[in-house]
């Protein structure tokens, strides 16, 4: 996902909750932004005795560009979405973990387990996956959504009233599906065509904002906008008359992942955590508040009959192709960095 802004620290101290609990350690988490429940993290202090703190970020780049100026040993885990777990990789940022350090790592549904930015998982678990489209508010708009122009080249009813997510990775992959151009292109004209798209669009855009991509919506300070399926649901449901989107040109998919951290100053600590994130009662629970999808065998039958039935998570087979986002060679990336820097003054 992208720019580099600085990151919310929003520190999160969790007391010990069970009076005959002694703490036994400390864990440091860097994570989304309104992404786990706190009664979550306050059952797994109740059970272990590890006191958690947790700063939170609102995209991949933002919590990389955070580590990469001087927070590396600072924290335990991050949660990266899978391309990003691949530079991480790429740039040393990430431990090993051992074959029998998690007890529960055959919980791992195996489709998540054999991926290409992490095969074998060898630095990380699978945490929560999605989509990436956008949602319209159907009181104001009641026409078709099924394309990426009402993103790229709205109706008038929208124009002006458009929220994008502060999400390089995601924005100019969807842009990129828009103009039916690959991701990753090193083609100069399609480069090009790119970044006019954007610096088009860029009119018709009220914000960009990731971690009030939902309360936009509800407030109707944005009459749509680009958003995640989970955020979209959450939406829904708290009364805004928004559907979420899956356009013919298709939509971003994406995999949250937990990552151990290279010199996690708590680390027997971390893998206590992700053992607990491999239980499927736990994911579960996560799964049902943030409202996506676990990557955990078993967590199915703990999942709520709500959430198997929202539309947000369930994509028409008619539909355009839910696609990763791709990581760049790092010529690709520089010209994309500009692209999205010219795009963000």
């Amino acid at each position: 996902m992208k720019a580099i802004h600085n990151a919310s620290a929003v520190a999160l101290t969790i007391a010990l909750l069970a009076p005959n609990a002694s703490a036994e350690g400390k864990l440091s988490l860097f994570h989304w932004f309104e992404y786990i429940p706190q009664e979550m993290l306050d059952r797994f202090t109740a059970e272990s005795g590890i006191e958690v703190t947790m700063d939170t970020y609102d995209s991949n780049e933002a919590m990389l560009a955070t580590l990469k100026a001087g927070s590396m040993g600072t924290y335990d885990l991050s949660f990266p979405g899978d391309y990003m777990v691949q530079i991480m990789s790429d740039e040393g940022m990430l431990d090993t973990i051992a074959d029998g350090e998690l007890k529960n790592k055959a919980n791992i549904m195996p489709e998540w387990l054999e991926v290409p930015y992490d095969m074998g998982r060898k630095s990380s678990i699978p945490y929560q996956w999605g989509t990436t489209s956008f949602s319209v508010n159907r009181d104001v708009y009641t026409g078709d959504i099924s394309s990426t122009d009402i993103l790229f080249d709205p109706p008038a009813e929208l124009a002006g009233k458009i929220n994008m997510l502060d999400s390089q990775g995601e924005v100019l992959a969807l842009a990129a599906m828009h103009l039916g151009i690959p991701q990753c292109t090193t083609d100069r004209d399609q480069l090009k065509a790119l970044d006019a798209q954007l610096q088009t669009s860029k009119q018709h855009w009220a914000s960009f904002n990731s971690d009030t991509a939902k309360e936009v919506l509800v407030s109707g300070d944005a009459a749509a906008g680009m958003i995640y399926n989970g955020f979209s649901a959450k939406g829904r449901l708290e009364g805004a008359n928004i559907e979420y989107a899956y356009p013919d040109q298709g939509v971003i998919a994406w995999m949250d992942n937990a990552v151990l951290l290279k010199d996690a100053p708590n680390r027997e600590s971390a893998l206590k955590f992700m053992d607990f994130l491999l239980e499927p009662k736990n994911i579960a629970e996560l799964t049902n508040w943030a409202q996506y999808s676990a990557g955990v065998i078993g967590a199915d039958e703990f999942l709520t009959a709500e959430l198997r039935a929202t539309p947000e998570n369930n994509k028409p087979a008619d539909s355009g192709p839910a696609v990763f986002v791709e990581a760049c060679s790092q010529e690709v990336q520089a010209v994309y960095d500009k692209i999205w820097t010219n795009l963000k003054k």
